[in-house]
């Protein structure tokens, strides 16, 4: 009775460490996305200030000022999610060669915060968060299809550590900027702990499946190569990307609207004549909208949905307010607005736990790897579109009226 208690003791220690592990890697994987996002309107503000050209255009409409920057936030989108795009298109269809695809993300997040924190112009920024890019891209669909190796609830623990992420990214860059006064120079310094957490994270503190799975998991490329039957390999995989449609287009068409908002117009939506700043305000946006995503993605338990359109129709209702907001500034309390960015978040974070809950629970055990993967492509493709459609749109609303 004693040995029985023993290793119910055991495993469950093992089992909390495997969640803790997956919260942290999903914190860790999301960091560097987060940060630069938080950042980009202060990373273009200061790059356009330093250089010939100010650093907003103002203009001036009847005695009312719209203050915009001369490039949209939606630049730095687009450098944040086109190369992981990229990536995650292709690796769904690679053999999952854990421990080299984990070196390659944490080099790339190393990189990324040198890069941008040394930046002495727009396209050299632009290179640093297109790093950060590559690394979340890989990143993502590789834990998530190594996911499918452990039990359920590791999704849980990893969803809750990407939207911890948004949180604690967008607090920390707003905490050292705005109360410490450090420069964002400075602060990406400091953000270079990231990846070294990922990395003890992961080969230190993690318990991986046994020797025989792992050898599973990274032998099945060359077996295929060997009796030449990848083209079949592939073309199964491609025919089954349909039936995976009512999980893939919700999301998608969730993180569109979501990312239209908070790149093409959150820099928009400010209020004069208050205690903060116009750029302390598109940070506290951010915050707002990450605490949001922190607590759906934490608490898929509790709120469990199957349909997932109720969540993409929502959110496009959210676009509109905003757009109209924007356009004429009705809102009477920036309050009112901290609410509704909140909101926004739950909406989007439960977008993608959701997602992810309902391919575990509904898609064959053989075929969750690759459901799990390829299904990362849809919030990415999301999210590039909006980044494309958030620049007309910031360019258009800069030249009407406030």
């Amino acid at each position: 009775m004693d040995t029985l208690t023993d290793q119910e003791k055991n495993l469950t220690k093992r089992r909390m460490v495997t969640l803790v592990s997956f919260f942290l890697l999903g914190l860790c994987n999301n960091f560097g996305y987060v940060v630069m996002l938080s950042s980009a309107h202060d990373i273009l503000d200061t790059l356009s200030h330093s250089g010939n050209e100010t650093s907003n255009s103002t203009k001036y409409f009847d005695g009312y000022v719209r203050e915009c920057n001369r490039l949209s936030t939606g630049v730095i989108l687009l450098a944040d999610i086109i190369p992981g795009l990229l990536i995650k298109t292709i690796s769904p269809f690679l053999a999952l060669y854990i421990n080299r695809r984990m070196v390659f993300c944490i080099t790339l997040t190393f990189a990324s915060f040198f890069i941008v924190a040394n930046a002495k112009s727009e396209l050299m920024a632009t290179i640093g968060v297109a790093l950060t890019s590559m690394s979340s891209g890989l990143g993502e669909p590789t834990l998530l299809a190594y996911m499918s190796y452990f039990d359920r609830s590791t999704i849980t623990a990893w969803s809750s550590g990407t939207g911890g992420a948004g949180i604690l990214g967008s607090l920390t860059y707003v905490t050292l900027t705005s109360f410490f006064g450090l420069s964002p120079t400075i602060t990406m310094y400091l953000m270079l702990i990231v990846p070294i957490v990922m990395a003890v994270t992961f080969w230190v503190v993690l318990e991986h499946p046994n020797t025989d799975e792992v050898k599973i998991i990274n032998n099945d490329s060359r077996e295929s190569l060997t009796n030449s039957s990848i083209t079949n390999k592939l073309a199964e995989k491609l025919s089954y990307i349909p039936s995976l449609a009512n999980f893939m287009i919700p999301l998608c068409l969730v993180y569109f609207f979501e990312y239209l908002i908070n790149q093409g117009l959150f820099e928009l939506i400010y209020f004069k004549n208050i205690s903060f700043s116009h750029n302390e305000q598109y940070r506290w946006y951010q915050v707002l909208y990450q605490v949001g995503v922190f607590i759906s993605r934490s608490t898929v338990s509790f709120f469990p949905i199957e349909k997932l359109w109720i969540l993409a129709l929502l959110q496009a209702i959210n676009f509109i307010f905003f757009l109209f907001q924007s356009l004429y500034s009705f809102t009477p309390s920036i309050y009112i607005i901290f609410a509704l960015i909140a909101y926004e978040g739950l909406l989007g974070g439960s977008g993608y736990v959701n997602t992810y809950h309902n391919i575990a629970k509904k898609v064959p055990k053989e075929k969750q790897e690759f459901a799990m993967s390829i299904t990362s492509l849809s919030d990415c493709l999301g999210i590039t579109l909006a980044g494309f459609a958030a620049m007309p749109i910031h360019n258009t609303i800069c030249q009407i009226p406030n």
